[in-house]
């Protein structure tokens, strides 16, 4: 929690998304390019980060700039061509669908502009349920979304209650190591667990346990003696 409500306090920060300088900086660029942000949350699904995070980046070298108007004019058959030609994701034909689709809500319920969904200081449960009707997202991702937005963008919000814990499988191994949920634990189990601790932001434990579980709470040969939990934990897993 201390190590969570310190990244909180941390000014506005830089992510590499897609491991790729071009386009995290589009994707970090939310005043101008919000939807890139938007779509890379949409496309974030069954494969590895970075390739999703890239995509809009990938589809704006395609369409002529990241301008959301230029989105905007590509049609459902422009967007599936290019995914299919760059083999943009592992669902080429679902996912670019999906992108389309994301474009569209972002034109009709916002206004043209993604940052409608999170402006004004709304309750995180409404910037969560916003994420939601975005077809294809579920709640990791939309958690996920309001969680960047909370703790990296800095964008003000009313409360952090809906903002959960991401199932992430480190995330996962580092709670059932301290000996909070069990080992073979429901990802529902995981959720509730973190609420249960905090329940005003459960998300607080989110980036904090995924870079111990990556760097240290290794699957196999868990580096104990470089984490700062190493005193509290059982170490029985």
């Amino acid at each position: 929690m201390e190590a969570g409500k310190n990244r909180l306090k941390e000014p506005a920060q830089r992510m590499e998304f897609a491991k790729n300088d071009v386009a995290d900086d589009l994707i970090n660029n939310i005043s101008q390019y919000p939807h890139a942000f938007v779509l890379a949350c949409v496309m974030d699904r069954q494969i590895n980060a970075e390739r999703a995070w890239i995509i809009p980046y990938k589809v704006a070298s395609e369409i002529g700039g990241p301008e959301f108007p230029k989105f905007l004019n590509a049609s459902l058959s422009d967007i599936k061509s290019i995914f299919l030609k760059n083999k943009l994701h592992r669902f080429n034909d679902v996912m670019s669908e999906n992108f389309y689709l994301a474009v569209q809500r972002i034109q009709e319920d916002y206004k043209g502009l993604a940052s409608n969904i999170w402006d004004g200081a709304p309750r995180s449960a409404t910037i969560v349920i916003r994420f939601l009707k975005f077809k294809g997202v579920g709640k990791k991702i939309a958690t996920m979304a309001a969680n960047i937005l909370a703790r990296r963008f800095k964008v003000d919000m009313q409360d952090h209650y809906c903002i959960d814990i991401s199932p992430d499988v480190h995330v996962k191994r580092v709670f059932a190591r301290l000996g909070f949920i069990s080992k073979d634990s429901s990802e529902d189990e995981l959720i509730y667990s973190a609420r249960e601790l905090n329940p005003s932001y459960p998300g607080i434990f989110d980036a904090p346990c995924w870079d111990i579980g990556k760097n240290w709470c290794r699957p196999s040969n868990p580096m104990c003696e470089k984490c700062y939990l190493s005193s509290y934990c059982p170490k029985k897993i």
